[in-house]
């Protein structure tokens, strides 16, 4: 049975949409990402519009970083006064980056930009992210001490002003590291319809030294309030969020996320870190791909009004 969107003016099946957003609802709950790395290129290959795509993938990503938000929560794994810190960036890097996204819309560039600042994104990322899994994984096996992992190791961050303790992370740091994150993963919410899991948690691991175990259910906290202001600011300044596109992938985020949630406790850090770079550096290879490779029709034709 096929529906029609309104905003993207098309028409789609509803089970195949839900079954977009029930499977990177399952992988929000997995790896404690938002998941819109996946959804949102899943949504252009599928034929919605870049810029319909970026902006409702933002009140998907809502739906199910909330339900497993409050899922973590309930396992008393969520560090609320980090999530809260980060949350002060976060709110400004939404409202620059819609601003930025409009801007870029007028211009006619929002696919283009889409594309590459995902490809350059997700690679250095996820190249990043598998490299180091990989090392931690082979010297577990080997029996040696994982590098890079030592809870309460200072860097840099650790010499940087206005401290603040937060106890459920066992950390003494400043607030500004936290900010920034929390003012880019903003920015990338908008810019890219990413919740910006995939930065923040590995972000939060090696820079910020949290421990594993609340960094997933930290990361949603903040996903959750990140993508809900910059659903609003893009409903409400570019127009840019279908309803009834966003209705379905809510419902199927939400059921997924629950599953994914119930998988996590299975697996530990490590190889949850590995699954994530293996999934980032698919979407970027695929995106990638889209951009070197010459179409088959190399023009078109379009009647307006």
């Amino acid at each position: 049975m096929e529906i029609y969107l309104p905003i993207a003016e098309m028409s789609v099946h509803w089970l195949t949409v839900l079954g977009m957003g029930a499977a990177v609802g399952y992988l929000s709950g997995l790896l404690g990402v938002g998941g819109a790395f996946l959804l949102t290129p899943l949504l252009i290959f599928y034929g919605i519009p870049p810029g319909v795509a970026v902006a409702t993938t933002a009140s998907h990503l809502t739906a199910s970083s909330m339900a497993g938000a409050i899922a973590h929560w309930r396992r008393r794994a969520v560090d609320l006064k980090m999530a809260g810190v980060m949350l002060i960036g976060g709110f400004a890097g939404s409202a620059v980056g819609v601003y930025l996204f409009g801007l870029l819309h007028r211009l006619g560039q929002t696919e283009v930009v889409v594309s590459v600042g995902y490809v350059i994104l997700l690679g250095t990322v996820g190249g990043l992210m598998l490299n180091e899994s990989l090392r931690t994984l082979r010297a577990t096996q080997s029996g040696k001490t994982a590098p890079l992992r030592r809870h309460g190791h200072h860097n840099w961050i650790h010499g940087l002003p206005f401290k603040l303790r937060f106890k459920q992370s066992r950390l003494y740091i400043s607030i500004v590291p936290p900010i920034g994150l929390g003012f880019a993963v903003g920015i990338l919410s908008a810019l890219l319809g990413v919740g910006g899991g995939f930065v923040l948690v590995p972000a939060m691991i090696y820079l910020l030294r949290m421990p594993t175990n609340v960094v997933i259910g930290t990361s949603l906290t903040q996903i959750v309030c990140v993508t809900a202001a910059t659903t609003i600011l893009q409903a409400t300044n570019n127009y840019s969020v279908d309803i009834v596109l966003a209705f379905i992938l809510v419902i199927g985020g939400a059921l997924g996320a629950q599953f994914g949630v119930r998988t996590a406790s299975r697996l530990n850090g490590e190889q949850l870190r590995l699954i994530l770079a293996l999934f980032v550096l698919a979407v970027a290879a695929r995106l990638f791909v889209g951009l070197v490779v010459t179409p088959d029709d190399l023009y078109s034709l379009a009647v307006g009004s």
